[in-house]
């Protein structure tokens, strides 16, 4: 009998109201490839319709993670564009990167908040893009803080339901909890290029391991044997850096820190 009565005061519900009780279940998230094999192979990439925020300190590796988007993006023919607050998105490096400049808008802000703020609010809306970044990493931590929420929750809900990356560039985070995916990167240890390499006389008669070992690097040139770092030249301060990422939200038992090395920092 309560099971008749149930089913007669649902059917009742559903002929007034709808279907407003049922649950819709949740459409898994599209990915767009970061085009970095570690993370794409652990964590698929950056999902779509959402805010993602990577965040860290200078030469960190936030620079080469959104090139290396980038150029996935535009060689998937993504409409894309970058919010430069700062204006300090380099074209050299996009290039090397592989970044396709047909398929990109690029938005200079002079260090103006407001105006970077708005440009983004403006693409979100209009629609039509696959991955845009905004760079706040230049900006002071103390500004960022400042921030006022209902700025992001406006992203977040602007950027739902559509296929766009939101990707937030920052030095320390700021999102809160309106980025799905949040990501902290450290450098965890750096090959600078083109240094020399100075070895006092005592231990130029050192084996050779032992040798190796001893080397050091100098800032002041003395009376010193020194020898050009067998280290092919680049462009950027960074040949090489070995770079930690640990995936801050969403938080599962299960999560791994990555580790990859970047030949752009």
């Amino acid at each position: 009998m309560n099971a008749v009565a149930k089913k007669d005061i649902e059917a009742q519900i559903v002929d007034r109201l709808g279907h407003v009780f049922e649950r819709n279940e949740k459409r898994p998230r599209e990915i767009l490839r970061s085009g970095i094999g570690e993370i794409d192979q652990e964590w698929g990439g950056f999902p779509r319709g959402a805010i993602t925020e990577i965040h860290g300190a200078a030469s960190c590796g936030r620079t080469s993670l959104m090139l290396a988007t980038l150029a996935a993006a535009t060689a998937g023919e993504e409409t894309c564009a970058v919010i430069d607050c700062s204006d300090t998105f380099d074209l050299s490096s996009a290039t090397r990167a592989g970044v396709n400049f047909d398929q990109l808008l690029w938005v200079r802000c002079n260090h103006n908040l407001e105006r970077a703020f708005k440009s983004i609010d403006l693409l979100l809306h209009g629609g039509g893009f696959g991955f845009i970044a905004l760079s706040l990493a230049d900006m002071p931590p103390a500004t960022l803080r400042r921030i006022v929420s209902s700025w992001w929750f406006r992203f977040r809900r602007a950027v739902e339901d559509t296929p766009t990356v939101l990707l937030v560039m920052t030095p320390t985070g700021c999102t809160r909890s309106c980025a799905a995916m949040a990501l902290e990167l450290k450098n965890e240890s750096a090959m600078w290029p083109a240094t020399a390499k100075f070895i006092t006389p005592e231990e130029q008669y050192v084996p050779a391991p032992d040798n190796q070992a001893a080397k050091h690097l100098s800032l002041v040139a003395g009376e010193r044997n020194w020898e050009r770092a067998a280290v092919p030249s680049h462009a950027h301060f960074l040949a090489t850096s070995t770079i930690r990422l640990n995936r801050e939200r969403p938080v599962e038992w299960t999560n791994q820190i990555i580790r990859f090395t970047s030949g752009r920092a």
